[in-house]
């Protein structure tokens, strides 16, 4: 089963069996576990954004960018609306902004705290 359709059924009103939530944060952390996509989210965790400011934000192609975006937008981890002609994107919730964070956060820690070398 893909992202969406764990993430799609994990809104309803009966809670999910831990099976279930072990796989789709598994998805989650695997849509995560990309460069761009990371600092898409860690940018669109600041506030909403059109395609050109996550593009110079996150410093890949826009082609890159686009499509990454459609991603987390079929994964259901972003929203977006229109503005005239330009699309802007955002977070769907908060707790993906404190993931990124905290993914992060345990990055500079490792940065930080590397062990010596035998």
């Amino acid at each position: 089963m893909n992202a969406r359709m764990h993430l799609s059924g994990a809104h309803g009103s009966q809670e999910p069996a831990d099976g279930e939530r072990l796989t789709v944060a598994v998805e989650v952390l695997g849509l995560l576990a990309d460069r761009t996509r990371l600092a898409l989210l860690r940018r669109l965790g600041a506030g909403e954004a059109d395609v050109t400011t996550l593009t110079e934000s996150c410093g890949a192609t826009r082609t890159s960018v686009s499509q990454h975006l459609a991603r987390l937008r079929l994964a259901g981890l972003v929203t977006t609306r229109k503005e005239g002609r330009r699309v802007i994107y955002g977070l769907r919730h908060g707790h993906l902004r404190g993931l990124v964070d905290e993914a992060l956060n345990v990055a500079d820690h490792q940065i930080g705290h590397l062990p010596p070398h035998d």
